[in-house]
């Protein structure tokens, strides 16, 4: 069980992503140098979600994932896991095989293979819920997946399980005034995360978030955005967030995958991952001129630090 587990969730809390052998098993050595890398540069915690590219793992892979996670984070800190799939059933059967590992939160998208209504999509998440006692994080995905979710299915599902039981990560465009959208019709009850990689995280924290969940990959640039953030360094504030956002543009481009491939390209510069390999098939791949421009910006990153 984690050491955070009585605490509210909070604070920075990357996504990890998935290193793989060639044979496409999880590259579990690896992993735990990501993990303990992320820790080491100040992590709250770390998250399973859409770009440890669950959606392409499969059910026994996501459910290794999570063990090798939770056994590499070893209760230094938060661990929260999407469960979010196609089924109601089997979003179940994952969020109970979690909270049995002992994570601290399930997060989970709707499913994105059709299109559901508000009650429906409502109803998902209620049953997620009541399946587990630990906190649901709500996310919408939207602004690369699925589609967006409704106001009202926020709002009451807070009030059916309080602000401890369902916390929101939403995502859709535009993401700064939809927070506040949120915050203002909870009165501010809300427990509200970001994940935009960074992107519009100063946006996002002056709306009152209480945390994020960017890549693992500039990680160092963000908890000491987060830091100058909580601590009103204006001058740091911008000196860090500007190159930060300006890679995460070139990611933006290419939706989902472009977030993967250039953030798995940026955790082999550091040398945390052997390789860049994707589970396959990504529609994308990072061209000489991408990667140059990200290793220019990451330089200046860098020299922000």
């Amino acid at each position: 069980m984690s050491s955070a587990t009585n605490q509210h969730l909070h604070g920075v809390l990357p996504v990890l992503h998935t290193p793989l052998t060639e044979e496409e098993s999880i590259d579990v050595p690896t992993l735990q140098r990501e993990v303990d890398w992320a820790f080491e540069v100040g992590a709250d915690g770390v998250v399973i979600a859409m770009v440890s590219e669950i959606t392409r793992l499969g059910y026994q892979r996501r459910r290794e994932l999570a063990e090798h996670v939770c056994r590499s984070v070893g209760g230094r800190g938060f661990v929260v896991v999407s469960v979010g799939a196609e089924s109601t059933r089997e979003s179940i059967e994952l969020a109970r095989h979690a909270e049995a590992l002992g994570v601290d939160a399930v997060m989970a998208i709707p499913p994105v293979t059709t299109r559901l209504g508000g009650t429906a999509v409502r109803d998902y998440f209620a049953a997620i819920a009541r399946s587990v006692s630990v906190p649901l994080l709500v996310q919408d995905a939207s602004s690369y997946v699925g589609m967006a979710i409704d106001l009202g299915v926020y709002v009451s599902l807070l009030d059916e399980f309080g602000p401890k039981r369902i916390q929101f990560k939403p995502e859709a465009s535009p993401l700064g005034p939809n927070l506040s959208r949120l915050r203002d019709a909870t009165d501010g009850s809300a427990r509200i995360f970001e994940g935009s990689g960074g992107i519009n995280l100063v946006d996002c924290h002056r709306r009152g978030i209480v945390g994020t969940m960017p890549g693992t990959d500039l990680l160092d640039a963000v908890v000491a955005l987060w830091r100058a953030l909580e601590s009103g360094d204006e001058e740091r504030i911008y000196r860090l967030s500007l190159p930060l956002s300006a890679i995460v543009a070139l990611q933006l481009q290419a939706g989902l995958d472009g977030f993967v491939t250039i953030e798995k390209y940026l955790l082999h510069k550091r040398g945390i991952f052997p390789h860049r390999r994707l589970v396959g098939p990504a529609g994308w791949e990072i061209d000489d001129e991408t990667a140059a421009e990200v290793d220019r910006l990451f330089d200046r990153l860098q020299a922000a630090l």
